[in-house]
């Protein structure tokens, strides 16, 4: 089965991109072209603002030129609410605390697996988690 959903995914590791692209094409039928990618946190608020159809943004923190934080709070300035997941690895608590805070809908740290990252999309999203 094949969800007709649209993601944002930024880092600026290309293999960390693809990585959460392999998992949300494997573990949640989502095709490839309906995943946008972002190299950094200018390119995440561009691309934020030009596609209103997004389901969820999957954002890393520490990029060149802004970092995940940065754009999360651009983002939501400009009143976009949808769903932004961090996928770091920043995991000390208190960076956990200032993305929800800063208008994250959850947080995955890295190394994680396909299955946690997906559980964590659909919560944010609304989506039926399976047991």
């Amino acid at each position: 089965m094949t969800l007709n959903l649209k993601f944002l995914v930024v880092d600026d590791s290309a293999v960390m991109r693809k990585v959460i692209i392999s998992a949300l094409e494997n573990k949640m039928g989502i095709l490839p072209t309906n995943v946008i990618q972002a190299v950094d946190g200018v390119e995440a608020v561009e691309k934020a603002a030009q596609n209103d159809d997004i389901t969820a943004i999957l954002m890393d923190w520490n990029m060149p030129n802004k970092l995940g934080i940065d754009a999360l709070r651009d983002i939501r300035a400009t009143g976009n609410k949808t769903p932004v997941i961090m996928v770091t690895t920043e995991g000390e608590k208190t960076n956990v605390v200032l993305a929800i805070q800063s208008g994250a809908n959850n947080y995955v740290v890295k190394p994680f697996n396909a299955d946690d990252l997906c559980a964590k999309i659909k919560q944010s999203c609304g989506m039926a988690v399976p047991a």
